[in-house]
């Protein structure tokens, strides 16, 4: 999040809730307005008015609790890390319940900047150290000019995970296969096989099939959604909702199931201002009607949200994600196993990488096109 003094009489607040990590697809928006406590119509758009805690101290130690048991050691194979920073104006006060919570709730500690003076040199330490805490997978996440001299305060949130499969695809079972983009696009990929036992499930008045693939220690799974025969992505994700992918994810069973999935990568970086002030948030983008109190020593509350950034990486091979590249071979002779279910993902197709044991989504994303592997 980037908080900035605009000339004239306004303050200006560019937010960057960055989930930058390998396996990042979503920003996950909940540590920001969780921040700057719970304004306007932040409850109700993030539906915190449905849950039990309420108010803002509660919904700090609900998000406390939860980043203890998300972040917890896994196997020793896996790591999901998250790291949070706030980057202040050097010549200001910020409040200190504000810097406290920032601190102890979501381990964002103050570091003062000189943006006043320096502000093309601040974007650069700021970026330099999302790339350090991203192990270099995320670079450039502040595009250029995105600060200036009026910028009081930047709020970085990372993620970074990298995992292996519980049940690794063989590299000596990679072969090339065509990957219909849309009906009138193919082009070659690098198609990944196995047959195994994982939690499968058809949903037929759904039009879709939803296959998990766990990763070592179980803790975390990848989960692909992807469209039966005859049915466009575009149409599943119109009519997908957190109580229908619940339905799905309880009703899934463990079965045989001949998986063939492609490698990729995907690497995307865009603005979220729109897509948030299309969920609600408009009043935050507002300087007339924006709510931003508690953050300076002054109390000053003339601040807004200039804009939201984004930058993810996700990359998928035999190891798991954000392994080693691997050289591909032609498939081999497999035996056929007439009891199985089959799962060719060979068209675009939908992933959530989700820590099981609480039922939370870490990273969600689409893979449309992954023909430049």
């Amino acid at each position: 999040m980037v908080l900035s003094t605009a000339p004239a009489h306004c303050r200006t607040l560019t937010l960057s809730p960055m989930r930058d990590s390998p396996a990042q697809i979503a920003a996950d928006i909940f540590t920001f307005h969780t921040v700057i406590y719970l304004q306007g119509n932040l409850p109700q758009v993030f539906e915190f008015d449905t849950i039990k805690e309420k108010t803002s101290d509660q919904v700090h130690f609900f998000f406390a609790k939860l980043n203890c048991r998300l972040y917890r050691k896994k196997d020793k194979t896996t790591e999901l890390i998250s790291a949070n920073r706030l980057f202040g104006e050097k010549s200001l006060a910020f409040n200190e319940i504000y810097q406290n919570i920032s601190e102890l709730v979501y381990g964002a500690k103050l570091m003062p900047l000189n943006f006043k003076e320096k502000p093309e040199l601040s974007r650069v330490t700021i970026n330099d150290w999302i790339a350090n805490k991203t192990e270099n997978r995320i670079q450039n996440t502040l595009p250029k000019d995105s600060l200036n001299s009026n910028t009081v305060l930047v709020l970085v949130n990372t993620i970074y995970f990298k995992g292996q499969w519980k049940s690794k695809f063989d590299k000596k079972n990679v072969f090339k296969a065509d990957f219909y983009v849309s009906k009138s696009k193919t082009c070659p990929v690098s198609m990944m096989y196995q047959e195994t036992k994982f939690h499968y499930g058809r949903f037929t008045e759904d039009k879709v099939q939803v296959l998990e693939l766990p990763y070592r220690g179980d803790d975390i799974t990848m989960v692909l959604i992807l469209p039966l025969k005859d049915t466009l992505l575009s149409e599943v994700e119109e009519n997908l909702d957190l109580k229908k992918l619940t339905g799905w994810l309880h009703n899934m069973r463990e079965t045989s199931v001949s998986v063939h999935l492609p490698r990729f990568r995907i690497e995307d970086s865009f603005s979220l201002k729109e897509k948030l002030q299309a969920m609600g948030l408009e009043d935050l983008f507002s300087p007339k009607d924006a709510s931003l109190p508690g953050i300076l020593e002054d109390e000053a509350n003339d601040l807004y949200i200039s804009d939201a950034f984004h930058k993810a990486f996700l990359e998928v091979n035999e190891e798991g994600s954000e392994a080693a590249a691997a050289t591909a071979v032609m498939a081999v002779g497999r035996s056929i196993n007439s009891n199985r279910e089959l799962f060719v993902a060979n068209k675009p197709f939908l992933l959530l990488i989700r820590e099981s044991t609480i039922n939370t989504m870490v990273f969600t994303g689409r893979v449309a096109d992954p023909c430049d592997l």
